[in-house]
């Protein structure tokens, strides 16, 4: 039943959050921090939804990812509240280095303290491991190329980032790099392997991956939002709470990090090292 509300709530809220832009006549979003271009909401939604597709007609073998024991509340719960604080946090302290410091404290420092406790009672909880059959390990590959030819080679790519042009090799580099530690990695592991696994055993796969993704679009509002809370929470739903969908699909079904990383490093980096 909690899983059957959270599925339906959340479902509700991004179907809504469509309508509204819509019925305002504003369906473009921002697709970047860096600066204020927008594209329309539905170039994001086509290549994630065929990626959805291409993820079930490629499913692995073996017994549903949470099978095995439920994970307590009292790991499934702080990590979900570090979420939430830090997307209501997030837009009223903005820049540097608050944004930094938050989310390490945060995505990295809370989980760190939870499994650290976890560790000290008996039997500790763990999910079930990984497998290892071919499936599993190369059953992403189509989904993310296809998800990765129609966001940058065809009519829905998003437009090319200058930021690349104006600065020198070694900060662009660095740029990349930490980047992609601090947002596609960090993020990653928290939204989807920590946060979204837990809550797969306690509620169940698509409620899991409903609720990661919209916690997770819910604090872009701190780096893209425009002061129109309402807008802007509509905004995120409909374009990285859809991008999350295929995300926690691809994490649920098969169990791999690196096809996130490919995908959300992409997001990340594709529009700069194109506009180079």
């Amino acid at each position: 039943m909690a899983g059957a509300i959270v599925l339906a709530v959340g479902g509700l809220l991004i179907v809504g959050s469509a309508l509204w832009l819509i019925a305002g006549g504003d369906t473009g979003i921002r697709y970047t921090a860096d600066h204020d271009g927008t594209v329309p909401m539905w170039h994001r939604w086509i290549p994630a939804l065929v990626g959805i597709a291409l993820i079930r007609l490629v499913p692995p073998a073996g017994p549903a990812p949470w099978a095995g024991p439920v994970a307590p509340y009292r790991e499934a719960v702080p990590l979900l509240l570090a979420a939430v604080v830090f997307a209501v946090t997030l837009p009223l302290l903005g820049g540097e280095p608050a944004y930094t410091l938050l989310k390490l404290t945060l995505l990295l420092g809370v989980p760190a303290g939870v499994f650290w406790l976890a560790r000290r009672r008996t039997p500790r909880w763990r999910p079930e491991p990984t497998p290892a059959d071919a499936a599993h390990r190369w059953g992403p590959a189509l989904p993310v190329a296809v998800w990765l030819v129609l966001s940058y080679a065809t009519p829905l790519a998003m437009p090319p980032s200058d930021y690349g042009r104006s600065v020198d090799a070694a900060v662009l580099v660095g740029t990349l790099v930490v980047g992609f530690a601090l947002n596609a990695l960090l993020e990653e592991v928290f939204y989807r392997r920590w946060l979204q696994t837990r809550w797969e055993s306690i509620l169940g796969r698509w409620p899991a991956i409903v609720l990661a993704s919209l916690v997770w679009a819910a604090w872009h509002v701190g780096i893209q939002g425009t002061g129109r809370l309402g807008t802007d929470l509509a905004v995120v739903a409909v374009n990285q709470g859809v991008t999350g969908l295929f995300l926690g699909y691809l994490w649920s079904r098969y169990r791999r990090m690196w096809p996130l990383l490919v995908v959300h490093g992409t997001i990340n980096s594709a529009p700069i090292l194109l506009g180079l």
